[in-house]
């Protein structure tokens, strides 16, 4: 699924949001509202992983969708 699919479906992808990054809260996930570098940021700050690392979970998780 590319970003703006995900971008569109964001409400309805909030369950695999949180079963993949349980400790985003939906405040977080409001927050972020669909856009990828403000997901990419939660999840740098979260989990303490680089920009890089982020950026290759994202692409994963979009990919299994």
């Amino acid at each position: 699924m590319n970003w703006d699919q995900i971008e569109g479906k964001w409400k309805e992808l909030t369950g695999n949001l949180k079963a993949k990054w349980g400790d985003l809260t939906d405040d977080d996930i409001a927050e972020i509202d669909g856009n990828r570098e403000a997901l990419e940021g939660k999840i740098q700050a979260k989990y303490g992983k680089t920009k890089e690392q982020a950026k290759e979970e994202v692409d994963a998780f979009s990919n299994q969708l």
